[in-house]
């Protein structure tokens, strides 16, 4: 499935890049070149944001023991786009990779604030955890938009938060390989994460260090976070969607999930980019509204099927 929709995202498009005008063209003729500048390099992009933030969002899910978490409802997408505006606003010229170091370590200070902080709540409820990361999330996005405002930076603010492969092309998307390595870190340290998500007591015993563990965790989900949002945009609802649809066909064990969860990410984000480039043809709907509307329904589905097995 996944390959099928990345073969279609080759050649769907305003340009006219089909097999026949492939074939009949030169190497250097506009098909050709539309081709490898842009539609290779936006679904490779598609294929490494999708299968890295849906990775980041299962490590939240087991380090924070709860299935409604993701890095858009935990404050970490948040604390990147104020990272990135920090070193925007001090440090315009530095390079794109300094950037999202800067940004994935104020992603990482975000999630920590957040599991800080979650250990002074009384947490009665699953929700209550998804709901302490939004409000968390609200909070700092409001410090964000203030001194965006400020200093007239809400355009690119906007950009930041509005997730779209539009303006991908080849040299602008190369960031996202670090997303890769985030995801096979999280392949390597599987079952060390499925062990920590059973509690600080329980892996102590098994002589694991579980602060260890909480920290490659949040390590993974700054950086995928962190590079996500500079290379593309934010993306919402995909971390939380795609672990749950994969845990409920084939259970928690992490070390099992993490290659379905890689690839049924990737397959999301490929088919939302494709209905957002039909719907309206010639013109396209942003990734971040797609994802987000069909995240949304499936988000109150899991909530509804939730409450109803309780």
């Amino acid at each position: 499935m996944t390959v099928i929709l990345a073969i279609i995202s080759l050649f769907v498009g305003v340009s006219d890049v089909s097999i026949h005008s492939l074939l009949s063209s030169s190497p250097e003729d506009r098909p050709m070149q539309v081709l490898i500048i842009s539609r290779v390099p936006r679904t490779l992009a598609i294929l490494l944001a999708g299968s890295s933030l849906a990775i980041a969002g299962l490590v939240m899910q087991m380090i924070v023991r709860n299935r409604f978490v993701e890095p858009s409802t935990a404050g970490t997408t948040e604390s990147a786009g104020l990272g990135f505006l920090v070193v925007t606003l001090f440090a315009p010229g530095w390079p794109l990779i300094a950037k999202m170091i800067v940004a994935a370590t104020f992603a990482m200070a975000g999630t920590a604030l957040f599991i800080r902080i979650l250990r002074f709540v009384p947490l009665r409820d699953v929700l209550l955890v998804p709901l302490v990361g939004i409000m968390l999330g609200g909070v700092i996005g409001a410090v964000t938009t203030f001194f965006a405002y400020r200093f007239n930076l809400m355009a690119s603010m906007l950009a930041w938060n509005m997730g779209d492969f539009s303006g991908v092309l080849r040299g602008r998307y190369e960031l996202l390989w670090f997303g890769l390595a985030g995801t096979v870190m999280a392949y390597i340290a599987a079952d060390r994460f499925t062990v920590a998500g059973m509690g600080q007591d329980f892996t102590t015993n098994l002589g694991l260090n579980y602060k260890l563990v909480m920290r490659l965790g949040l390590i993974i989900v700054s950086i995928v976070s962190a590079v996500v949002l500079v290379s593309v945009g934010s993306i919402p609802f995909l971390g939380l969607i795609v672990p749950n649809v994969v845990s409920l066909m084939i259970g928690d064990n992490m070390r099992r999930t993490v290659p379905w969860v890689a690839v049924l990410g990737a397959a999301f984000v490929l088919a939302c980019d494709i209905i957002g480039r039909i719907v309206r043809f010639p013109y396209e709907i942003p990734i971040s509204v797609v994802v987000g509307v069909i995240g949304s329904g499936l988000f109150l589905y899991l909530l509804l099927r939730k409450r109803h097995n309780a």
